[in-house]
């Protein structure tokens, strides 16, 4: 897949996917076992096209590359990949991309008391509280999570 950088800022770089490539990679055929080996099979036999996988609303769907550990503790980390759905529905608890008085930021959504909070996962990054007097969107919710094990 193709991925074609629409914006760099200091927290994320969005990208957007080419939707017309195809890739289709070997899948085993029985689950990896995290506990137990168990007998594996001599052979793939599916094929697993990602695009379709990770992507429900392609035209609604981008990419982001995140500068920062504010969310280590979700998960995400600096470097990681973020699918990003323009076309989920924010609710409490939600992992958004967020567009706050100028920048992107990612972070969970929480409200308490009737205020809105843009929630850290990491105990050295404060909340943000939201207020009227911010420019403030929700653009997008993190579908998926990419990184590098290790």
């Amino acid at each position: 897949m193709i991925l074609a950088k629409i914006h760099a800022g200091p927290v994320l770089d969005f990208f957007t996917p080419d939707f017309t490539t195809q890739l289709e990679l070997p899948l085993a055929g029985t689950a990896i076992a995290a506990g137990f080996p168990s007998p594996a099979e001599e052979y793939l036999d599916l094929a697993l096209d990602l695009n379709k996988e990770l992507i429900q609303h392609p035209a609604a769907t981008f990419y982001a590359r995140v500068n920062g550990d504010s969310m280590i503790d979700a998960g995400i980390q600096d470097g990681d990949l973020l699918v990003i759905d323009k076309a989920l529905e924010p609710k409490e608890g939600s992992i958004a991309v967020c567009y706050l008085d100028g920048e992107f930021t990612v972070k969970r959504l929480a409200v308490q008391e009737d205020d809105l909070y843009l929630m850290p996962a990491n105990a050295e990054f404060k909340p943000i509280r939201i207020t009227e007097e911010n420019d403030f969107l929700v653009w997008g919710i993190v579908a998926y999570v990419i990184h590098k094990p290790g």
